[in-house]
């Protein structure tokens, strides 16, 4: 088995269970190294490796080499899914092993194009198989003592560039730091949109109050990053908001519905 690994809950938990169950020889962890994952995020997958015992290794994914997915349009998670693919592929082949995601049940009902293409070159869920929802993944994963258990989500940094924009390294780089200098303030759990020179900062309802008392600090951060702008959303942090843009002809047949069973339970 070969997990593709980015060090999320649902990763890690899959990642974790996969070694104690069929041992370090048969599990082959894979992080796709690239500008659009944070460097914070890197770092704990390493940590997390070198804390479980998982066989772990790094392979870089060219997403940014394709046109199609500089271009940011309804498509680009497929795009970038097809580039981890293509860079884990040879790795799976050697291995002998399937390729699997920690794609979860909940996963099945939002727009992600990318599911498509990881299933359409024969990628597996374990946790759709199980008929695992986000907060299963997280009550197991506590009751297992995995520190990842309540590890706030963490989508590529191309998402938070609104569709039609182009995703460049200078914007990637931008929307990092930004981020990395709100984490360092203490915030957990938050997005960067970019919008040009504007910066819409979302954190969850309970943190909005704290966003403005720390005004100050906050928009030091966000101006350090390259912002000339900083806007809190509050409305709060809505994961995969930027989809509300697309119509329903633009999500149809973008997810697992409608694949073979081998993709899930209920696909």
């Amino acid at each position: 088995m070969v997990v593709a690994f980015s060090g999320g809950a649902d990763s890690a938990f899959l990642a974790w269970v996969a070694t104690d169950t069929l041992g370090p020889a048969a599990v082959l962890c894979v992080t796709a190294v690239s500008p659009s994952l944070a460097p914070e995020e890197l770092a704990d997958c390493r940590a997390l490796a070198a804390e479980w015992g998982l066989r772990h290794v790094e392979v870089a994914t060219g997403e940014l080499a394709d046109p199609a997915y500089l271009a940011n349009d309804g498509s680009r998670c497929y795009h970038c899914k097809t580039a981890l693919l293509d860079a884990v592929g040879p790795l799976a082949s050697r291995e002998s092993a399937t390729v699997v995601l920690g794609v979860n049940l909940d996963d099945l009902g939002d727009y992600r194009p990318g599911q498509r293409a990881a299933a359409e070159r024969g990628a597996r869920f374990p946790l759709v198989d199980c008929e695992l929802t986000k907060a299963d993944v997280r009550e197991w994963s506590r009751r297992l003592g995995l520190r990842t258990w309540d590890k706030p989500a963490a989508a590529c940094l191309a998402s938070r560039v609104p569709y039609g924009t182009p995703v460049t390294i200078g914007t990637l780089r931008t929307v990092t730091e930004a981020e990395s200098g709100l984490r360092l303030l203490g915030f957990r759990s938050l997005r960067v949109r970019h919008y040009g020179d504007t910066a819409r900062i979302e954190v969850p309802d309970d943190e909005l109050a704290t966003v403005v008392e720390r005004r100050s600090e906050v928009c030091a951060a966000v101006h350090g990053a390259g912002y000339r702008y900083v806007t809190l959303d509050l409305d709060g942090l809505r994961s995969g908001n930027l989809n509300a843009v697309l119509g329903p002809e633009m999500r149809d047949g973008t997810g697992l519905t409608g694949l073979p069973s081998s993709a899930g339970g209920r696909a």
